[in-house]
C-alpha cells in the first residue's frame, strides 16, 4: 500500500505528489475491494471526501491543520455525531450519536479525515472479534484466522491498507492483542491519558482509547493530538504528552545511554509458543548488543491477573450495562398486544434478545460477584490483589525503565476455535490484563513472522505517562527486528 503510513503521506502532500482527495479515494476503493473481510460496519465516503477536498484547499493556502490527510477509522464504541454507534450489538441497532467523543473531536480539529466505523466484539467484550452482531472480521494476514479482539476491526483495517490509522479501545488487551495478531503497532495509553467522554463504557476503571497504526511515529502523533485533561471526564489527567520528536536517532541514543529493560520471568512460562519466545529473545540479544542493560525482574502476582481482571471487569460491566433495559436505553421488544405491560418481563425480553451470549455471560458473572454474600469473597478481594499487581509494576520500574513481554501465547486464533470455549478465550489475555489492572501504558510492535506466516508481536510496558519512552524504545526494536 503506497500510503501505508501517515508520515509518508504527509511528506508526499508537502511535495505536491498527491492530494488528500486522491489518498482518501484510494482508501475508499480498497474498502470496496476488501468488503469480504467484514471490517467496516459503516463508511462515510461522502463526508470523508468533503473533508479531504477542504483540506486540499487549506494546503494550497498554507492553513491546513497538522494532521491534514490522516485517514482515520473509528471503533464502533466511540460516539461520532450523526453516525451510528451500535457497539456491534443488536441492543443499539439504529442508534445515532448526537455528539463527538472528546478523542474524536480533538483529532477532527487536528485534521483527521473520518472514513468509517470498524467492527468489534459486542460492547468490546471478547478476544477474537467473533462476538459481533455483524459477524466475525477476517484477519487480512490469513483469512481463516481471527484478527483478535475486541478492536479486531480497527487492527484489520490498518493491516489491510484500508486507512492510515484506527482508534480502538483497550480494557484488558483489546488494542494490543489484535495489533500483534494483525502485525501492526498498537498503543494502550496510561489510564487517564485520553478522555473517555463519548466512549460507551465496558469497565470504567480499565477502559482506554488508543491508536492502531503502521508506524510508531503515527501512533505518537495521534496520541499527542487526542491526549489531555477533559472537564467532562473526571479521571482524565492534566499531564501533557512530552513534545520530543520520535525517531531512530533518539531511540539509538537511549540505548547507548545504557537503557535498562526488564524481562518478567512470569510472562515466559509454560504455554508460550516457542517461536514467539525465540523471536523475543533474539530482539533482546540485539538490544544488549546496542548497549542496553537487559535483566530479569520478578512480578509474583502476575499469576492472579486473569482471575482478578475477570472479577473486576465483569462487575463494572454489570453495573454499566444495567441502563440497557428496553425503556431508558437500547432495544425494545415489539409489543405483543397485551393491554397491561409486565415491567420485569419487558426487561428480561429486552436484555435476552438485545444482548449476545458473551455479553450476557459477563453481566451474570459481574452480578454474581457483586451480590450479597459474595462481594467480600470476590470483588473486595480482587481489589486488594489489584493493588498488589500495581505494586509489582512499581517495584519493577525502580529497577528498569521498561518491560518486554509477549502479547499472546500463540501466534493466531483460528476462526471458531474459541467461540464456544470462554475460558480458553479469557486465558488468551494472560499477558495483557495486568497493564490495565495497574493502569500503565503498553505498546505493541511487530517483530517478525511465525512459520505459518502469521505476524509476531512484542509488548513494551512502561511507567505511567511515559509513553514517549516507549515510542523511542519501540522505534529502536522495530529497527533491530529488521536487521
Amino acid at each position: 500500500m503506497r500510503w501505508a503510513t501517515f508520515g509518508s503521506t504527509r511528506a508526499a502532500l508537502a511535495r505536491g505528489e498527491t492530494t488528500c482527495e486522491a489518498v482518501t479515494t484510494t482508501f475508499l476503493r480498497a474498502i470496496a475491494r476488501k468488503r469480504h473481510l467484514n471490517i467496516y460496519t459503516y463508511v462515510d465516503a461522502e463526508g470523508a471526501l468533503r473533508t479531504a477536498r477542504e483540506q486540499d484547499r487549506q494546503l494550497a493556502t498554507g492553513e491546513a491543520p497538522p494532521l491534514a490527510g490522516l485517514v482515520l477509522a473509528v471503533k464502533d464504541v466511540l460516539c461520532i455525531r450523526n453516525w451510528p454507534v451500535t457497539c456491534a450489538s443488536r441492543m443499539l441497532d439504529g442508534f445515532n450519536a448526537v455528539y463527538d467523543a472528546t478523542a474524536v473531536a480533538r483529532l477532527r480539529r487536528q485534521g483527521a479525515i473520518l472514513i468509517g466505523r470498524t467492527n468489534c466484539d459486542e460492547f468490546a467484550m471478547g478476544s477474537s472479534n467473533e462476538n459481533s452482531c455483524y459477524g466475525p472480521v477476517l484477519n487480512p494476514r490469513n483469512e481463516i484466522y481471527a484478527p483478535g479482539g475486541s478492536s479486531g476491526g480497527s487492527a484489520a483495517a490498518v493491516a489491510a491498507g484500508l486507512c492510515h490509522a484506527a482508534l480502538g479501545t483497550d480494557t484488558g488487551g483489546s488494542i494490543r492483542q489484535p495489533a500483534a495478531l494483525c502485525g501492526v503497532v498498537g498503543l494502550k495509553p496510561t489510564y487517564g491519558r485520553v478522555s473517555r467522554y463519548g466512549l460507551v463504557a465496558f469497565a470504567s476503571s480499565f477502559d482506554c482509547i488508543g491508536p492502531l497504526t503502521n508506524s510508531v511515529e503515527d501512533a505518537a502523533l495521534i496520541l499527542a493530538a487526542m491526549a489531555g485533561v477533559d472537564e467532562r471526564d473526571a479521571t482524565s489527567a492534566p499531564v501533557p504528552v512530552a513534545p520530543e520528536p520520535v525517531g531512530l536517532t533518539d531511540a539509538a541514543r537511549c540505548a547507548g545511554a545504557a537503557l535498562r529493560v526488564g524481562v518478567p520471568k512470569e510472562f515466559f512460562g509454560e504455554g508460550l509458543d516457542s517461536t514467539i519466545r525465540c523471536s523475543i529473545e533474539a530482539i533482546l540479544h540485539r538490544l544488549r548488543a546496542a548497549g542496553a542493560v537487559v535483566k530479569d525482574v520478578a512480578m509474583p502476582h502476575t499469576r492472579y491477573g486473569i482471575a482478578t481482571y475477570y472479577i473486576l471487569a465483569t462487575a463494572e460491566a454489570s453495573s454499566n450495562l444495567g441502563r440497557y433495559d428496553g425503556l431508558r436505553y437500547g432495544y425494545r421488544p415489539a409489543p405483543d398486544g397485551r393491554k397491561r405491560i409486565d415491567l420485569h418481563a419487558l426487561y428480561a425480553q429486552a436484555r435476552s434478545e438485545g444482548f449476545g451470549k458473551e455479553v450476557k455471560r459477563r453481566i451474570m458473572l459481574g452480578t454474581y460477584v457483586l451480590s450479597s454474600g459474595y462481594y467480600d469473597a470476590y470483588y473486595a478481594k480482587a481489589q486488594r490483589v489489584r493493588a498488589l499487581i500495581r505494586e509489582d509494576f512499581d517495584k519493577a520500574f525502580q529497577e528498569v525503565d521498561a518491560l518486554v513481554t509477549p502479547v499472546t501465547p500463540v501466534p493466531g486464533i483460528k476462526l471458531g476455535s474459541m467461540i464456544n470455549s470462554p475460558l480458553k478465550m479469557y486465558l488468551s489475555d494472560i499477558y495483557t490484563v495486568t497493564a490495565n489492572l495497574a493502569g500503565v501504558p503498553g505498546l505493541v510492535i511487530p517483530i517478525g513472522a511465525h512459520a505459518s506466516g502469521l505476524p509476531i508481536g512484542l509488548q513494551l510496558l512502561g511507567r505511567p505517562f511515559d509513553e514517549t519512552h516507549l515510542f523511542r524504545l519501540g522505534e529502536l526494536m522495530m529497527q533491530l527486528a529488521k536487521d
